[in-house]
């Protein structure tokens, strides 16, 4: 090969190599170092942790999130909400406050422990306040998932699923959410996808209950989507 071509050579290799680093970039949903993780493992026991704050959707009494020595959850230690309030009409969140996202995959670790109403499980995205935001819940006397958006204090379902949801076992909920498209999973596996468009901006990241429900949650993964 002579020099001209050699040298042709080696700058289209390069432009290749570009462009190759330039649409990896477009095509990764987040960089790895975006990715965060929230235990409660070293958490005070009998406290909410920090970075947190409460909210009430509907009725009843004033929540009681706290953390809970739990052996068996991922890190020794679970978020769990204690008030044991009957109240049907009663959604209790705990909200994270250090992020707001619009674009966004979160799961989260949970076991369904106690509740003669309900035994629910949720994650909460694109929270702006507690009567408004998109939830994703399991419930275990239910036994189903459902998607529903929250207006203004109002739960209005948009997808959902039956399926077993057991008591006193770990599980992992997910939901996803990119632009219009919400994706809810269980322990990985894709349960079904749905669109729309009524909140579109950012908000934050929440867990949430309903009624006497007494679920443990643990090990929240949060991944920004670019």
């Amino acid at each position: 090969m002579n020099r001209i071509k050699q040298c042709e050579f080696i700058r289209v290799g390069r432009l290749v190599a570009t462009l190759m680093i330039a649409l990896l970039a477009v095509v990764q949903p987040s960089q790895a170092e975006d990715v965060m993780t929230i235990e409660f493992g070293k958490s005070a026991v009998g406290a909410l942790p920090p970075g947190f704050s409460t909210g009430l959707t509907g009725r009843g009494k004033a929540v009681a999130w706290t953390v809970l020595e739990d052996p068996s959850a991922p890190s020794g230690r679970a978020l769990a909400e204690i008030s044991g309030d009957t109240t049907d009409y009663r959604f209790p969140l705990a909200i994270y406050d250090d992020q707001r996202q619009t674009n966004v995959a979160v799961t989260v670790h949970f076991k369904p422990v106690a509740g003669r109403v309900d035994r629910a499980a949720g994650i909460a995205l694109r929270l702006l306040d507690p009567d408004n935001y998109y939830i994703a819940r399991a419930n275990a006397l239910e036994d189903n998932v459902r998607f529903y958006r929250v207006v203004k204090g109002d739960r209005h379902q948009i997808e959902g699923v039956s399926l077993k949801i057991p008591s006193d076992i770990w599980q992992v909920l997910g939901l996803r959410a990119d632009g219009d498209k919400f994706t809810v999973t269980l322990n990985g596996k894709e349960l079904f996808a749905a669109t729309d468009r009524t909140f579109t901006g950012p908000g934050r990241v929440a867990l949430w209950t309903k009624a006497d429900s007494v679920t443990h949650f643990d090990q929240i993964t949060i991944m920004p989507l670019q």
